[in-house]
């Protein structure tokens, strides 16, 4: 029987959890404008966490969409993107701090607005890593998703579009993986109020190897491999 999960992470909020190897969790913006940055980690090692840089450059590509994984520092593939209907999702842009959710939106704190208070992105994070031990030394470039990010000629970025109502991301995941997220604003938000956007998350706890679709390119193979190592004594004797 196929069992899931189903929650809403708040706007300006952040949680964290342990995915098992093979289970999918699908992320959905559900009223449109969401963003949602997160980080990944090993909860065996935690030493070993997501790389943008070798996630982006073996896959040569700019954005993240349907059919690229994401990859650890140790050439490990932490999950792959199942199914995406927003098509852009960004991993260079990092996180916004309290510095700068202050000069934008103003400061505003739980004693003054609770649940509407003005959160940021790095702090939320680092609430989420001490948790388990970690602090700012083990903070790396996040994913942000559905936020699509575009590079003029003199490398300045900018944000072109953010979120869109009923648009899903689905990620399988292909190793024990400790997910970190957070609703705070994306660093190039051009929004005068303080956004306020939801995402909605399904665990589905049925297993399942990553798609044919992501591994179409050799360099998703060879990390593939990389994992079945990781996992080798695990298998049943003559596998």
């Amino acid at each position: 029987m196929n069992e899931r999960y189903q929650t809403e992470l708040p706007a300006g909020s952040h949680w964290s959890l342990i995915m098992r190897r093979g289970t999918a969790l699908r992320i959905t913006d559900t009223e449109g404008g969401a963003n949602l940055g997160m980080l990944f980690y090993n909860p065996e090692n935690l030493l070993e966490r997501y790389n943008a840089p070798d996630t982006l450059k073996c896959q040569h590509t700019f954005r993240l969409t349907a059919g690229h994984c994401l990859y650890s520092d140790m050439g490990r593939i932490f999950c792959g993107i199942e199914a995406d209907s927003f098509g852009w999702h960004e991993t260079v842009c990092g996180t916004a701090n309290s510095a700068h959710i202050a000069k934008q939106f103003g400061t505003l704190d739980y004693q003054q607005a609770r649940n509407e208070r003005h959160q940021n992105g790095y702090d939320s994070f680092l609430v989420e890593l001490a948790k388990y031990g970690l602090g700012k030394r083990d903070m790396a470039a996040c994913v942000n998703f559905f936020a699509r990010v575009s590079a003029a000629e003199d490398g300045t970025l900018q944000l072109e579009q953010q979120g869109q109502a009923g648009a899903s991301v689905t990620l399988r995941f292909a190793m024990d993986t400790l997910v970190i997220m957070h609703t705070c604003p994306h660093p190039l938000s051009q929004e005068s109020d303080y956004p306020h956007h939801p995402v909605a998350l399904t665990i589905d706890h049925e297993r399942a190897p990553l798609p044919a679709l992501c591994l179409e390119r050799a360099e998703n193979r060879r990390g593939l491999r990389n994992n079945t190592l990781y996992y080798l004594a695990e298998l049943p004797q003559g596998v």
